[in-house]
């Protein structure tokens, strides 16, 4: 048989399947806790709340005494979900060396993310960590406030609201300008490369298309109810799978044209000039091409996605929260027009409005591990060997056990306390808030990120307002590839202060 009569009739049978399969998937779809069945386990109700995944498990971990449940998969595999603390605790930290990223995950993630920091353990991981660990001094992070976030602020984004608030018309999608700077300044930190994607023909770049496919596509294949068949279409070079390798290629093509061409820069030159992040690594002997694109995709992943999700709904929510907004505006102008470094880190309440956000809306939703021995968690659970932990974050935000019973509400007080005539900031156990993990992983990045969203939040808040023009008591969907976006995208109006 011809391969491509072959790979039409495989594809046709499972399309088949996953007809008849859909069909009956209806009655499973409102199930608070989903019923194993044998050899195929939870598969129907997987499947049935697919397109609500991170909503379904949030529900039934609320629902769950112990706030942990075990999700029966197919051909007797499973995977432990939690929102305790204690269960959080124990894997991050007190028996940290038995959960891994794990096999699974690297099958699913590794074509795209590699051996980067975010999919590797053991000695690969901890030397990724040690390397990237010396970009995060206070030295690097004043240089990227002054360099990278303040031009891309100043010199595109605040031109752009301006425009768009003396026209007076509705950008489409908020949330895309926040992807479009934050993609810039991540470029230029990590390859000194200027994407100029938040040019002011916003321009739809191979490069930046290639790495939102890449995103979505991988996080689809380690979600997927029936595995084999992202699998076959991998095997067949089909579908989603062929645009896969498509955007790999573009991705770290383009990579590797940069890191060569960086080289030859620095053969030019006698001293390190360069401020960004590769020329550091290169300089510093690490010349390996495969492991320096990881190390430059994985940082592009979390500089720009996480923080682009952050700033989104925080500003959704300051449209919504007046109050919040007015404490805002009232901290931002108590600072300089053009704010330093110092003036960043002390602005307190935006701190904790931004920690209020991300609690309700974690850029991460849910982070997975994978056990290397078999173990009991704190609440009695029992783990195998080769079984997935994860910690559902979004589900930890929403809990009553964790933040009472006005968990729903928006309130950044709860991070604060008022002494001496101003706010200070309390201290949160991390286990309970892991938006930035805890533990020996906990995230390197987390000051840089709170420094660029401060300091956006401030050059935007000073001179404008950005009001949600989203149908009046409507919610944006919540939802995630690796990391979480708002569905749909976030129109909104931009007035100036000054005249509004």
């Amino acid at each position: 048989m011809e391969p491509e009569i072959f790979a039409s009739l495989l594809l046709f049978l499972l399309a088949t399947l996953a007809w008849f399969i859909a069909t009956t998937l209806s009655k499973f779809s409102a199930t608070i806790i989903p019923k194993p069945y044998p050899v195929i386990g939870s598969v129907f109700s997987v499947a049935a709340n697919s397109h609500r995944r991170i909503h379904w498990i949030s529900d039934i971990l609320r629902a769950s005494p112990s706030s942990t449940f075990v999700l029966h998969r197919a051909f007797g595999s499973r995977q432990v979900f939690t929102a305790n603390p204690a269960v959080v605790h124990h894997i991050l930290k007190n028996n940290f060396p038995v959960y891994n990223k794990g096999k699974t995950l690297n099958r699913a993630l590794g074509d795209f993310l590699g051996n980067g920091i975010f999919n590797s353990d053991g000695t690969h991981w901890k030397l990724q960590r040690q390397i990237s660990s010396q970009e995060f001094n206070t030295r690097c992070l004043r240089k990227f406030v002054e360099t990278a976030v303040e031009g891309e602020l100043s010199d595109r984004l605040l031109p752009l609201l301006s425009e768009v608030s003396m026209k007076q018309t509705t950008i489409p999608d908020f949330q895309d300008i926040l992807q479009r700077f934050t993609f810039d300044n991540i470029c230029k930190i990590a390859f000194g490369f200027d994407p100029e994607y938040l040019h002011p023909s916003l321009p739809e770049t191979p490069f930046a298309k290639a790495f939102d496919d890449g995103t979505r596509i991988s996080s689809e294949r380690f979600n997927a109810a029936f595995p084999l068949l992202w699998k076959t279409k991998n095997l067949l070079s089909v579908g989603s799978e062929k645009r896969l390798k498509e955007a790999i290629s573009e991705v770290r093509g383009l990579a590797r044209r940069i890191i060569r061409k960086k080289k030859e820069e620095l053969g030019e030159k006698n001293s390190l000039e360069s401020v960004d992040l590769l020329s550091r690594f290169l300089s510093s002997g690490y010349s390996d091409e495969e492991f320096v694109t990881d190390i430059i995709i994985s940082f592009i992943l979390a500089g720009r996605d996480t923080t682009s999700a952050a700033l989104t709904w925080f500003f959704w929510l300051l449209s919504n929260y007046p109050h919040v907004e007015n404490e805002v505006v009232k901290e931002v102008g108590e600072k300089s027009e053009a704010l330093v470094y110092h003036e960043v880190k002390d602005m307190v309440y935006t701190h904790a409005a931004l920690c209020e956000s991300m609690r309700l809306y974690p850029p991460v939703p849910v982070d997975t591990k994978e056990a290397a021995n078999d173990d009991v968690l704190p609440d009695g659970t029992f783990v195998k060997k080769g079984w997935r932990v994860a910690y559902h974050i979004y589900a930890m935000g929403r809990s009553e056990r964790i933040w009472g019973s006005d968990w729903a509400e928006f309130r950044p007080e709860r991070w604060l306390s008022w002494e001496e005539g101003k706010w200070r900031l309390v201290g949160m156990d991390p286990f309970a808030y892991p938006v930035f993990q805890a533990g020996p992983r906990v995230c390197l990045g987390r000051e840089m990120a709170f420094l660029q969203m401060k300091r956006v939040v401030a050059g935007i808040m000073k001179r404008f307002r950005v009001v949600s023009a989203l149908d009046k008591g409507v919610e944006p969907e919540y939802t995630a590839h690796l990391t979480s976006f708002m569905k749909g995208g976030f129109p909104v109006r931009i007035e100036n202060r000054t005249t509004a």
